[in-house]
């Protein structure tokens, strides 16, 4: 799961002060933790958005149990509390792996009540080897240009060249990066939190956590239960299927939410001239694809390539409006020009999406174990295409370097926890990413935690975009410490409605380009605003 280039701060902003700090050691270690100084030093690094920013540079060692030895540095962010009551920091970690949080703490501070924030210092941090943390990975520049084999093995030979690609790029880390990757994992990730939050001179860490970032903070509960305060997780990691399993769901999810797409484009044949049976649009989608091997569009978009760009809409439906408009113009106008600003805007990888790559793939690889037979992947994404052929094989080379890794995986830890305090879990019922199945499955193996759902919710990251009962659920979590309660015995403890579905957009006007995010929402504009902004830092995982 790596997110593209998201909203980031600017690269010139950067001021930071650095201290070094020894990790205290894991609550079951039998020892206490060592109350680390001195303490991080802050310095302003102020944003037009988020003029009260500060930005500083935390060392930690590489290896934890050997924290005398090699460190490592991490880039962090802070908004600062403002309130006379204060909380503690509040943690926040918008997923991936490899996602960059540095942004998040800015965008949280200003998304929650002013009230609540004004109580906490809201901390962004980018994990290691990420962004502005250094080292940053990134093993194989250009590794995602355009324009790639088509995802779909055509024959043997493709099948073997695509197989090849993905060896080379797990060469490329393991000789690039042999000394840091057995350190680029879950578990060393958490134990930087608790170095965090004794670098704070916190007690007790708050923690919000988006995605990936959910299994993140379910590691860190298991691995320091006293040490937790408050913990929010929006849109879990099923950690029964770390990570193999993970994926497989996805291919299916992501076929289910692409055909909520092809409906919709349908529903709205008015605007979008595409035929109002979403079986045969979705088929006209799949004719697009084919005729892009043919002839990609603008040169850079193939069927690989087509995949990226509307892979997106699976997290967030605010960007099917425009992603209709570009269909559109390609299948009714014969204009691939929509279809190559579509990608450019939403599946194009930079350098940051390099970076967030490499470490999405030494965290995952790392992590647990994945099939190194490469027969077992040959078959099981053959099974999975012939049901939910949207994604399936352009996840599988994704994920495939993992196959080839050249650091022995780990034994994913045990989450089950019976001695954190309430943890408040909110989960849609239709998220792709990280499908439903998952958020039920935290909810019964963290003992007392409370699941919130948003019924017929379709998008990826639900709080602070812009569903104000969502919203108020965390922000109460947030400000007193409760959580909904079932009165009945149901696995939910609350329930609130999904958001409307975007409105249709027409085609922009000659030399006019269309606001980023696509149509407004029936009864509430304001959401695209929110949901836009939060799924720029999301980013778009896999």
């Amino acid at each position: 799961m790596t997110p593209r280039a998201g909203m980031l701060i600017a690269a010139g902003a950067l001021v930071a002060g650095t201290v070094t700090v020894l990790p205290a050691a894991p609550a079951d270690a039998g020892e206490p933790a060592p109350r680390p100084l001195p303490r991080i030093a802050w310095t302003g690094c102020a944003t037009p958005a988020y003029p009260k920013l500060q930005c500083a540079t935390l060392k930690v060692p590489l290896n934890h149990d050997d924290p005398a030895g090699r460190s490592i540095t991490l880039a962090l962010t802070r908004i600062p509390h403002t309130a006379p009551t204060f909380q503690g920091p509040l943690l926040v970690n918008p997923g991936g792996p490899g996602g960059s949080g540095r942004g998040m703490a800015g965008y949280v501070a200003a998304s929650l009540p002013p009230k609540v924030a004004a109580e906490y210092d809201v901390i962004g941090f980018d994990p290691r080897g990420v962004g502005k943390s250094e080292p940053a990975l990134d093993c194989k520049p250009g590794h995602f240009a355009p324009v790639r084999a088509d995802s779909v093995p055509t024959g043997a030979a493709a099948e073997r060249a695509a197989v090849t690609r993905a060896q080379s790029f797990a060469d490329a880390c393991g000789e690039k990066y042999a000394d840091v990757l057995p350190y680029i994992d879950t578990v060393s990730t958490a134990r930087d939190l608790d170095v965090i939050r004794g670098a704070l001179g916190a007690q007790q860490i708050n923690y919000l956590g988006y995605s990936y970032g959910t299994y993140l903070g379910a590691v860190y509960a298991r691995l320091y239960p006293d040490r937790v305060r408050r913990m929010a997780l929006d849109s879990v990691v099923n950690p029964h299927g770390v990570w193999y399993e993970d994926n497989i769901a996805q291919d299916f999810a992501f076929d289910t939410r692409h055909k909520a797409f092809t409906a919709w484009v349908a529903r709205h044949d008015a605007t979008y001239g595409l035929g109002t049976d979403p079986a045969a649009v979705e088929a006209a989608w799949y004719r697009m694809r084919d005729a892009l091997r043919e002839s990609p569009a603008g040169g850079k978009v193939g069927p690989g390539e087509l995949e990226d760009t509307y892979l997106p809409g699976g997290y967030y439906d605010g960007y099917w409006p425009r992603l209709a408009r570009a269909f559109s113009a390609y299948v009714n106008d014969d204009d691939p020009a929509p279809l190559k600003e579509a990608y450019e805007r939403y599946g194009e990888a930079d350098a940051a999406a390099d970076n967030g790559y490499s470490v999405y793939t030494s965290v995952q690889c790392r992590d647990a174990g994945w099939p190194r037979d490469w027969s077992v992947w040959r078959k099981d994404n053959w099974d999975v295409h012939a049901k939910a052929p949207f994604s399936t094989w352009n996840n599988a080379w994704y994920n495939a370097p993992c196959a080839f890794w050249p650091v022995e995986p780990l034994s994913p830890p045990d989450v089950a926890n019976d001695q954190v305090p309430p943890v408040l879990i909110l989960q849609a019922t239709d998220d792709a990413a990280t499908p439903y199945e998952g958020g039920v499955a935290l909810h019964r193996l963290v003992r007392g935690s409370s699941l919130v759902v948003e019924e017929g919710g379709g998008n990826h990251g639900v709080t602070l975009a812009g569903n104000d009962c969502l919203d108020d659920h965390l922000a109460g979590y947030l400000a007193t410490g409760t959580v909904p309660r079932a009165a009945d015995g149901a696995e939910a403890d609350a329930v609130c409605a999904a958001l409307p579905e975007p409105e249709p957009e027409p085609a922009a006007p000659a030399g006019k380009t269309a606001p980023e995010g696509g149509g407004t929402r029936a009864g509430a504009p304001q959401a695209e605003t929110a949901g836009t902004a939060l799924h720029g830092f999301l980013g778009h995982v896999r």
